[in-house]
């Protein structure tokens, strides 16, 4: 994370590895939680010194919004919550540099939610995630 722009999500925070992919849903080491309609499934992971200390991903199924404007919209709604709120979490990662956390967050109801909802629960499951840590 760039000191010009603390409040960014870059490329490099975001889960691009199929093989990351594959450890946090079907390891075993991963765990979840939820606080409706967000699902959470995270993992700590071990990083180098180039990589950012929390990676994301964002889901949406299609059962739950057939349209792709709806999926759209709520995964927009869900970066933006972890982009605001992703400092509660770096600042404790902080305190050990050489661990980090992959994160899929995953959308549950099949209906849309203000922002203000979604980003209520994402600071809960953050704050969440802050103390299982």
């Amino acid at each position: 994370m760039s000191a010009s722009k603390p409040f960014g999500l870059s490329k490099e925070e975001r889960i691009c590895s199929k093989k990351l992919i594959d450890q946090l849903f079907t390891g075993g080491i991963a765990h979840a939680m939820s606080a409706f309609p967000l699902r959470v499934v995270y993992m700590n992971t071990g990083r180098n010194a180039d990589e950012p200390q929390a990676k994301m991903l964002v889901s949406v199924p299609k059962r739950c919004f057939k349209r792709a404007v709806k999926r759209n919209r709520v995964k927009r709604q869900l970066r933006e919550a972890y982009r605001l709120n992703k400092q509660q979490l770096l600042s404790h990662l902080a305190t050990t540099p050489e661990k980090g956390v992959a994160m899929a967050f995953i959308w549950l109801d099949n209906k849309l939610y203000d922002y203000d909802v979604v980003d209520r629960q994402m600071k809960k499951l953050l704050k969440r995630i802050v103390e299982t840590l």
